[in-house]
């Protein structure tokens, strides 16, 4: 293809000289052929067209060198550039014909022109057919003396005289050798032009873009450096192959030193590309005016805009509109689809470039009338607001400020403070707070408390101050509250509460209001360690106010979550989450609130019941789409973990960090960071779980709580690593963080756990004993039965072969029931490995084998190897199991599939085998799932098809 050389736009001012043709085989072939033939003496026409940047001009250059190189006399001149005068490009071209013929004609008929051709105005229609005549002569006779090539660039700038003499020419060529070849631009309205370009004997040529590997030798040509297919292919998407367009681009992207990959230019829009941009514009300001207007409209709109709202904004008719359009395509900076009426810039550097080269008071203006059009077409709250932020005056008018304001809401209800932050602030100039409507500081001042907490509690205080309305009062009290509690001003927050719990009649529901204002505090102060602290030792932990109200029942959900975690009145803190959690989901509870009652019964390690009710939330995301948001899935996924569905644990993690970049992750992704490394842990990705790791932030940079689990789970994969004495500092550390914040249940992290295991590690058996029972006896006085479970195990594994037997047998029974798929699979290995150490080797294949099975089924690897090696050295030869079909049946799933196929109850079940209901439910549970069906009904046929006997799978 050619490389970008067309006229005043040749790109020379980098000093660089234009690289060679690129690309141009077709076309220098047939130019090649035209030039042979004038020099035999045959004529020849010839039309360049195409957009601006395509490379005509290159190409004439190249027809005027083959031309000389074969001895043609040549006369070439360029039409643009004060061509408008009567035959002014005439004059050029016969002023330059050979023999010095042409210059004394020209200037004789300058001297004897009639005077309806001195008074044309420029108008083609008043040159007399008989100046025509006299001016091909002169033409004619030239040629006679040597075959001649006349060139014309830019031929649509010439004078329509000078047009109609080269259409008289072109209509004449036959038997003179003649070639000539004239240049014109796509879209040009020059009639006489597009008639020559209708001559059978005119050859019409239109230089194609450039292709990928055409964008690949011009790189290599311009810089020396050989580029991949993602370079050449995004190249050409951002130019859309236009050359002119692609040899700036290489040039600027190597003048910053940018590599040429397609990563780098997928984010160009980030650097500094003046050059670039300003070919752009050059490009832009040599088009009519509705087409750079339409370039504008479309700049501030945004790709995909409609074609009529486009036009309107560019004060043009809809048929000028997409003229405009073909010309901005054709010279390749926009990609349009007629049909489907769709378009957008090839680049988002063009769109910069176009927008940019508005004044500041223009493009302001822009915007405002785009968002008044936007509006008017019904377009969303968001869109328009996109444009009113551009434009501070309109933003303050009645309609920008609802539309700002329901853009806002919409914003804080996605988890985007920061956005609602920008939303708000134009409809709140300088200055002008004390006469700004109430509620709009309000929610200014709301969004501003998780952002700039300082502006916040500034806006929401005069809010507070100004209004009369009791409901506007509560909302701006609780959000007040909230933000000084955020900055630990507990004193100021408290203040507050005290004010109004004095004179309850200030607010919507009096006191009740004052409950949900305490129970707010309470959750709030959980960002801040000192502010929590405080908070501890001066409010009230009563669990026994009653659960009528949607109030009482948030403030007993923020106690009993706090209780809880503190190890607490576990027990009754777990009847009032069942209360709370019982009354119904998000419509009859606070779902911030129902998500603390959920996290009481996952501490109280009752992980199934926790799981329905986020379950319930999550179904419902469209309350509850906040910053929380991440950490009601964080929680859910630990629920799973807990459970042993790692498939959940890993969904509901890449769910809450979809949208994170991990390396500046926040305090609500931290909790789904830590459950995901501990899943992938689980797994035995440990690769996987390292990157993850090392691309987070250093979990002791913070000491929110959520940075405590961080921190286990990065002690829990340095032991993993064999990296027993740091996996230690990190889960001491975490250890001592979570006393800090009184997070003293064991069944809240499971750092103390790892921590005895690196103890283990390092040989230190009565440091990880004192963890063991420390754990199992807060776990046996509040009734956990996982972290009783997991307690035993790790005392266990300090005692001696017969002690730990007795041990793992109590942890195993703890654990009956309680659905820990995964906990349960470990005790059970460990219990083996116990059996096999002394002498039971039997008994302790059924168990490893028991063990072995649950972990593949589960996908924990590393625990299903260690079961595996175990098996082995109990001279067993372990066949691989399988997770699906009959054949994944372990005995005991069968015999209570086949019970429940003969029409069984549970209880029936259950009280023949010696079993709980629970347990029975969990066999069948895994029978649906490893059979594929829905439920009982479909059991039968399924048993009776396989053949699956009462025995199940022998060992």
């Amino acid at each position: 293809m050619v490389v970008a050389s067309e006229g005043h736009d040749s790109p020379s001012d980098t000093g660089a000289p234009p690289p060679a043709l690129v690309e141009r085989e077709r076309e220098l072939a047939l130019f090649g052929e035209l030039v042979r033939r004038s020099a035999a003496g045959r004529s020849g026409l010839v039309v360049l067209e195409g957009p601006v940047g395509i490379g005509k001009t290159a190409l004439l250059r190249a027809l005027v060198a083959e031309a000389r190189g074969l001895g043609l006399s040549v006369v070439h001149t360029e039409a643009a550039g004060g061509h408008r005068l009567p035959l002014s490009t005439a004059h050029a071209l016969l002023s330059g014909l050979p023999g010095g013929v042409g210059p004394s004609v020209a200037h004789g008929l300058a001297d004897r022109r009639p005077p309806t051709l001195l008074c044309c105005d420029n108008d083609a229609k008043d040159v007399s057919f008989g100046v025509l005549t006299q001016l091909h002569d002169v033409i004619r006779r030239a040629a006679a003396r040597t075959p001649l090539l006349i060139a014309v660039d830019d031929a649509q700038e010439a004078d329509p005289a000078s047009l109609r003499l080269l259409a008289h020419t072109a209509r004449r060529l036959a038997g003179l050798p003649v070639l000539l070849a004239l240049v014109g631009r796509s879209g040009s309205d020059a009639p006489a032009l597009a008639e020559i370009t209708t001559l059978a004997s005119c050859r019409v040529l239109r230089p194609r873009p450039l292709t990928g590997p055409g964008i690949g030798l011009l790189a290599r040509r311009l810089t020396g450096a050989e580029t991949d297919a993602a370079f050449q292919q995004a190249c050409l998407a951002a130019t859309h192959g236009n050359p002119l367009l692609a040899t700036r681009l290489i040039r600027t992207l190597r003048a910053e030193d940018l590599p040429l990959t397609g990563a780098e230019l997928s984010v160009v829009g980030e650097q500094d590309m003046q050059a670039f941009g300003a070919r752009v514009v050059r490009l832009l300001h040599r088009q009519a005016p509705a087409t750079v207007d339409a370039a504008r409209a479309m700049a501030v709109l945004g790709d995909g805009s409609p074609h009529e709202l486009c036009a309107r904004l560019a004060l043009v008719d809809a048929a000028s509109f997409d003229r405009s359009l073909l010309v901005l395509g054709s010279l390749g900076l926009v990609n349009g689809d007629r049909v489907r009426g769709t378009w957008a810039f090839t680049h988002a550097l063009v769109r910069r470039a176009v927008l940019e080269d508005l004044p500041d008071d223009e493009r302001a203006a822009a915007h405002g009338r785009a968002a008044r059009l936007l509006h008017d077409f019904g377009a969303g709250p968001a869109d328009v607001a996109d444009h009113l932020c551009r434009s501070a005056a309109t933003a303050t008018q009645p309609w920008a400020t609802t539309v700002l304001r329901e853009a806002a809401r919409e914003a804080m209800l996605h988890a985007s403070p920061s956005r609602a932050v920008t939303l708000l602030r134009p409809c709140v100039p300088d200055g002008a707070a004390d006469d700004c409507d109430p509620g709009l500081l309000i929610e200014l001042g709301t969004a501003e408390a998780r952002v700039d907490p300082e502006a916040g509690v500034r806006h929401l205080t005069a809010a507070l101050d100004r209004t009369t309305s009791a409901d506007l009062r509560f909302e701006a009290l609780s959000a007040l509250a909230d933000a000084l509690t955020r900055q630990g001003r507990m004193d100021r927050a408290f203040e507050l509460l005290d004010r109004y719990r004095s004179d309850p009649a200030l607010l919507p529901s009096g006191a009740r209001s004052t409950q949900l204002l305490e129970a707010q505090l309470l959750m709030a102060a959980t960002v801040d360690r000192d502010a929590y602290t405080r908070l501890l030792d001066t409010v009230s932990f009563d669990l026994s106010l009653p659960d009528d109200t949607i109030q009482e029942r948030a403030l007993l959900a923020a106690r009993a979550v706090i209780s809880v975690s503190r190890m607490d009145r576990v027990a009754e803190s777990v009847a009032v989450a069942r209360r709370i959690t019982g009354r119904g989901g998000p419509t009859a509870n606070s779902p911030a609130f129902l998500t603390a009652a959920a996290s009481v019964l996952l501490y109280a390690d009752l992980p199934y019941e926790a799981q329905d009710v986020y379950h319930q939330l999550i179904d419902g995301a469209d309350v509850l789409l906040d910053q929380a948001y991440p950490v009601l899935l964080a929680l859910s996924a630990e629920a799973h973990e807990r459970l042993g569905d790692l498939d959940g644990a890993l969904r509901y993690t890449a769910e809450a960090l979809r949208d994170t970049t991990v390396a500046r992750a926040h305090a609500h992704e931290a909790l789904p960071l830590a459950v995901r490394l501990h899943t992938l842990l689980d797994r035995g990705r440990l690769a996987e779980a390292d990157d993850l790791c090392g691309r987070a932030p250093d979990p002791a940079r913070s000491e929110a709580w959520q940075w405590n689990e961080l921190l286990c789970a990065r002690g829990r994969l340095r032991l993993a690593q064999e990296d027993a004495e740091r996996a230690l500092a990190d889960l001491e550390e975490c250890g001592r963080r979570q006393a800090a914040w009184q997070r003293t249940n064991p069944a809240v992290s499971s750092w103390w756990y790892w921590a005895g295991q690196a103890h283990l590690a390092l040989g230190d058996r009565r440091a990880a004993r004192t963890l063991a029972e420390q754990a199992v006896d807060g776990a046996r006085s509040a009734n956990l039965p996982l972290a009783l479970g997991a307690g035993l195990e790790l005392w266990a594994a300090t005692a001696a072969a017969d002690e730990r037997a007795v041990l793992l047998e109590e942890a195993e029974d703890a654990l009956d029931g309680t659905r820990a798929a995964l906990l349960t699979a470990r005790v059970k290995v460990a219990r083996g490995r116990a059996l096999h150490d002394l002498g039971y080797r039997k008994a302790a294949r059924e168990v490893l084998r028991q063990g072995w099975e649950e972990a593949y089924t589960l996908g924990a690897r590393p625990l299903h190897e260690v079961a595996r090696r175990a098996l082995l050295a109990t001279g067993a030869r372990p066949r691989r199991p399988v997770s699906r079909g009959p054949a994944a049946l372990t005995r005991s799933e069968a015999q209570v599939a086949r019970l429940a196929a003969d029409g069984r109850s549970n209880a029936w079940i259950a009280e023949t085998l010696f079993v709980t209901q629970r347990t029975v439910e969990v066999h069948l549970t895994s029978v649906y799932r490893k059979l594929g069906l829905s439920g009982r009904r479909e059991l039968r046929d399924a048993l009776e098809s396989a053949d699956v006997r009462d025995g199940g799978r022998r060992g």
